[in-house]
């Protein structure tokens, strides 16, 4: 199992040997109270809301006390805890963490039994509430483990203002987006800018959804399934042809490959490039940022005229919460957990926090400008697809990440960004001690 169950072993011990194995929270309160730890990635939501349905929870059930804490790297603080047996209650442990390797290892709660129960407020199992193909996400040998919370649609954002300014609209097709870029390019202004440092936003809004179109689904299954090949096949290669021909004809913005993600997206708020690709998270994390005047809305990225794909076909990606094997009160936390994902919560989550959710129905309400179409585009895609092989395989994803960085750096050509890609997929393909997962 990647080593993990030697590496836990050798770390439990010194862990133990400096005494870091105390239990760093009470589980209950001098009154008798349970005290429920919830550990919350601290990104571009904040905590408040999180705070705000705790505090709601506690109302209705005054047995029992929340505490709330967040940090932006709080799979640092998180890891030891595991390592000492004494993991939160509940927790969102953000992207820094391999929580399927903690699935693998067993230190996952399976809720089945929860998923089985009532939801909160509706005369329905907690699991119909949820998107189910956004739920089975979460699901491996026939369990649940990894609870879906908000939805995040990805694909481009543009500059309304800009556009309606200059008579231009989105882009259906690649043949379409190119002659726009022109004329973008004409005004001297960046058609596309993106977040360099962070190439996992290029694949899934470039490079994944026109391999998608190029091959239609079946592509990216292959390639998710390490399909031998997959990763350089004739619809993988398009798409890196694509990327290079935006790139080589100067449709990206100057020293965006230098960028963070925050950096792009100021880039684009400025009004200095045009679109961006980013996730329905952008009005939230920029929302402090955001000229006053500033309006943004959505499209899918543009298709190949003649691809395989399906037009409608949109990303999407959850983020995940678990309940530690170890939790001191995993019944309570699932309780507070199937509140958070209440169709009342969720919709208060939606309009608060300008994103979308994983429970149906949550989106049936006032949405915000910027997540209209956004909503539109999942309610009417015949699929959807997202990046699970980069949540399965690190390594993977590592590989595939700097493939693309050297592609829109012009340092490989699109054969060899796509001939890396499935070395790497190779690499995991062949490596026994890794559990294998496949999208059926």
């Amino acid at each position: 199992m990647r080593r993990i169950s030697l590496i836990l072993a050798v770390a439990l011990a010194l862990c133990l040997f400096a005494g870091c194995a105390k239990k760093q929270s009470s589980s209950t309160t001098g009154s008798g109270q349970i005290e429920l730890e919830v550990a919350v990635f601290q990104g571009g939501f904040g905590l408040d809301f999180f705070e705000y349905a705790a505090r709601e929870y506690e109302k209705e059930h005054p047995n029992i006390k929340i505490k709330i804490w967040g940090n932006p790297r709080i799979w640092e603080q998180l890891r030891p805890r595991f390592v000492a047996g004494d993991p939160p209650d509940l927790t969102w442990p953000g992207w820094g963490m391999d929580t399927w390797a903690l699935v693998m290892e067993g230190q996952v709660m399976e809720m089945d039994k929860y998923l089985e129960g009532k939801a909160y407020s509706q005369d329905v199992k907690w699991k119909d509430t949820f998107i189910p193909s956004l739920l089975d996400k979460g699901k491996y040998n026939g369990h649940y483990y990894i609870m879906p919370f908000n939805n995040n649609v990805f694909g481009w954002w543009y500059n309304a203002g800009m556009f309606e300014k200059n008579g231009w609209t989105p882009p259906k097709t690649y043949d379409e987006l190119l002659v726009l870029c022109e004329k973008i390019k004409a005004k001297g202004i960046a058609p596309i800018t993106f977040q360099g440092k962070y190439p996992q936003y290029m694949l899934q809004g470039f490079f994944i959804p026109w391999a998608i179109s190029a091959g239609g689904m079946e592509a990216w299954k292959d390639a998710q399934n390490l399909k031998p090949g997959a990763w350089k096949s004739p619809a993988f290669r398009r798409a890196a042809e694509m990327i290079d021909e935006l790139r080589t004809k100067g449709y990206f913005q100057a020293g965006a490959m230098g960028m963070t993600h925050t950096e792009a997206q100021m880039e684009f708020l400025l009004g200095n490039a045009a679109m961006i690709p980013c996730g329905t998270w952008l009005g939230s994390e920029m929302k402090k940022q955001m000229p006053k005047d500033f309006r943004m809305l959505y499209f899918n990225p543009p298709v190949l005229k003649d691809g395989k794909g399906d037009p409608t076909i949109t990303s999407t990606g959850v983020e995940t919460w678990i309940i530690p094997k170890q939790a001191k009160h995993p019944d309570e936390a699932a309780d507070f957990y199937k509140f958070m994902t209440s169709l009342a919560m969720a919709q208060k989550f939606v309009q608060q926090k300008n994103t979308l959710m994983t429970i149906k129905g949550s989106d049936e309400v006032d949405l915000p400008p910027d997540l209209v179409e956004p909503a539109r585009c999942m309610r009417e895609a015949k699929d959807i697809w997202y990046m699970d092989c980069t949540d399965w395989y690190k390594p993977l994803s590592t590989a595939i990440e700097s493939a693309m960085a050297a592609l829109l750096n012009g340092e490989v050509d699109p054969q060899e960004c796509v001939n890396r890609m499935e070395a790497a997929a190779e690499r995991i393909r062949k490596d026994k001690s890794i559990p294998k997962h496949k999208v059926e």
